[in-house]
């Protein structure tokens, strides 16, 4: 099953069969040979194979007049269509191979891409492919596979830089089910993750679905709630999507569409541009591979339209596809001039695993190792130049350096550049090979884009989420009460109930930026007042999503169910009648009862006739006429009082004041303060 999955687009360098040894075993040519044949395989009659055809032949005769790459040899291009046939693309691929490859390029398909991986990895043979995204083939099970297109895996990282710049978190996945599709959208989820969003649905759909079936997946996605959705498909059928998607009013506004690199290269493809197209795509926003803006890709394009290999099968379309082809020749070509300049021979020998068995006509021991295989590879890495794409370069992980995507804006009968993604600098206004000589630098606060139109011509950006069509309605509570019907009350015009209580909370449903379906439930008879901790067990229960009404906030009923913050407070209050009370200059005798005054007068008379006895006798002021020394009894005992209770605060008073005074001068205050105190 693995063979059967061949069906490609690729190119083949392969010796010219007179250069090679006839004695079955191995073979030998000259460094330098004369002839190299350059094999293409893929559906020409495609968005990616209208673009890359003229472009391979064209790199080919500008290789082959460029005096200074491959001197002596020539290429010959040599191509074959596989009209969209895995078979046929099968039976080709083998063909081509039989003929000693040393180089491939392509194929367009990530799924062929797979199965010729296993088969160059045997043979030696490195594969440059130019449109083959899938992130997985970047694995090191695929050491002979070479990619001279970005990867699949930044795409997904930009999309999600994408969804966090707009504030969303949750996107609906749609896209082709094959190994190009699935393996994107599982490196997006990956990327979605680091950013704390997710992909909430996986709308899968067959290679080749009818319109029937697209319409059936698309309604279904309707009715979730999720609007954010990332289409992720091939070329040649995406437009299905979009047609079905205006159909059924979901290219309005509140929703939102993200096209990975596909989008662009068939409306890049489109000569001239469709109406009726570009109005299916109004506010879509799309990723474009993005390539410097140098004077040789000028200079290509300029020659794009007078190009003499177009074809007759259709249009061919300019694409980025067509730049990253055209450096695919001159890549292979390059590496290869090194790899002779090195002293490297193109030589093949037999392989002892692959041999016939049970006399079948597959050939297979025709297939033979390229002994220079793993140096050509090596070579490869190694190539450091500049193409018509940007610098043509591998890191560690045999993806091209410094990748990086337009962001466009569908409007109108264009597209509309509003910012740029690389790795480097996340999102920005400005082009990123400025920013590449800016120190890096991917924060949150540095990404920038510019304002974008949505679906409905919405200049505001969509919510992202609706609640789902298929959703139920909140079931909300309400006490049916017969007494105290301000707070809450049935009434017969809708919604069904009426009150204060109702106001508050519909005035709080009325300030959230989203719509709240809910439906009011009626809880208890209307002949008597419900029991409110029944209520509360209700929605403990799940029986009711909430209650609003005049439900008391009490201990028991926290403990089950979450409250809101009272909107009215009640609390424990006494009624009192006021009575108007006259004040009376006696009022301070009030504190105490007669006969507590009595004691304290008693004990008043008994502690002066005490001091009297004790001081008459040795004080001279205890002395004179009983009037007098009456007197003198009472005031001394009032001192006695208070110097009894107010002697000690004044001394602390004033050890304090010293202390904050001594210490102001820095003097040690603690002789004077005894000194006071004393």
């Amino acid at each position: 099953m693995a063979i059967i999955q061949l069906l490609s687009i690729f190119c083949i360098i392969c010796v010219p069969m007179e250069v090679m040894g006839k004695n079955g075993n191995a073979s030998a040519s000259s460094p330098r040979p004369s002839v190299v044949n350059v094999g293409a395989l893929f559906t020409i009659n495609s968005v990616i194979g209208r673009a890359a055809k003229p472009a391979l032949e064209a790199a080919v005769d500008d290789v082959n007049s460029d005096s200074s790459i491959l001197p002596g040899t020539k290429l010959n291009l040599i191509t074959l269509d596989t009209n969209c046939s895995g078979f046929i693309g099968t039976m080709e691929a083998l063909q081509l191979v039989e003929n000693d490859v040393v180089a491939a390029i392509g194929p367009q398909s990530s799924g062929i891409a797979h199965v010729i991986s296993h088969v160059v990895n045997e043979l030696h043979v490195p594969l440059l492919s130019f449109g083959a995204t899938d992130p997985t083939l970047s694995a090191l099970q695929y050491p002979y596979f070479l990619r001279t297109t970005q990867s699949d895996y930044f795409q997904m990282f930009a999309i999600a830089d994408l969804v966090t710049y707009y504030g969303w978190r949750e996107v609906i996945a749609i896209f082709v089910d094959d190994d190009y599709g699935r393996n994107g959208i599982s490196v997006l989820g990956d990327a979605l993750a680091k950013k704390r969003c997710k992909i909430s649905y996986k709308a899968a759909f067959t290679p080749g679905a009818s319109n029937s079936a697209i319409n059936d997946l698309l309604v279904g996605v309707n009715l979730m709630e999720s609007r954010v959705y990332v289409v992720h498909v091939n070329p040649d059928s995406g437009l299905k999507i979009f047609s079905v998607a205006q159909n059924l009013g979901m290219v309005t506004k509140g929703y939102v569409w993200i096209a990975t690199d596909w989008l662009p290269s068939l409306l890049d493809s489109i000569q001239p541009v469709d109406v009726n197209t570009m109005n299916l795509l109004q506010g879509v926003v799309a990723l474009r591979h993005y390539t410097p803006d140098t004077d040789l890709k000028k200079r290509f394009m300029s020659r794009w339209n007078s190009l003499k290999y177009k074809n007759t099968t259709g249009p061919a379309g300019f694409n980025s596809y067509a730049l990253f082809a055209y450096d695919s020749v001159w890549l292979a070509a390059r590496a290869l001039d090194a790899f002779f300049n090195d002293g490297g021979r193109v030589s093949f020998s037999d392989d002892p695993k692959l041999h016939d068995r049970n006399r079948s006509s597959l050939h297979l021991s025709s297939l033979r190792v390229f002994n220079g295989g793993q140096q050509y590879l090596q070579t490869i890495l190694r190539m450091n130049f500049t193409g018509l794409s940007g610098q043509i370069q591998f890191d560690l992980d045999k993806n091209l350096v410094h990748p990086a995507y337009e962001v466009l804006n569908i409007g109108g009968t264009g597209m509309r550049r509003i910012g740029y993604w690389s790795n480097y600098s996340g999102l920005s206004v400005v082009a990123p090979e400025t920013l590449y000589r800016k120190p890096y630098n991917t924060s949150t606060s540095n990404q920038q884009l510019y304002p974008a139109i949505w679906p409905g011509e919405n200049s505001e950006t969509p919510r992202g989420w609706v609640f789902p069509n298929n959703g139920k309605p909140l079931r909300i509570a309400v006490p049916n009460r017969v007494s105290y019907k301000d707070f809450v009350a049935e009434d017969k015009n809708p919604p069904g109930v009426r009150g204060y209580c109702i106001d508050v909370f519909e005035a709080a449903i009325n300030l959230l930026p989203y719509p709240v379906p809910h439906t009011y439930m009626l809880y208890g008879d209307g002949k008597r007042n419900p029991v409110y901790n029944e209520l509360v067990n209700g929605v403990a229960q799940n029986k009711y999503d909430a209650a609003v009404g005049d439900v008391t906030i009490i201990t028991n009923r926290t403990k089950i169910v979450d409250f809101t913050q009272p909107y009215m407070e009640s609390g424990l209050v006494v009624v009192a009648p006021v009575k108007e009370v006259k004040s009376s200059p006696w009022a301070f005798l009030k504190p105490f009862t007669v006969q507590m005054w009595c004691v304290t007068g008693a004990f008043f008379l008994f502690v002066g006739a005490v001091v009297w006895i004790l001081e008459h006798r040795i004080n001279h002021e205890f002395r004179g006429t009983p009037r007098q020394q009456l007197i003198t009894i009472c005031w001394r005992e009032h001192c006695e009082h208070l110097g009894t209770y107010g002697a000690d605060h004044m001394a602390i008073c004033c050890v304090d004041y010293q202390f904050k005074l001594y210490s102001k001068f820095d003097i040690n205050p603690y002789s004077s303060a005894i000194n006071i105190k004393n």
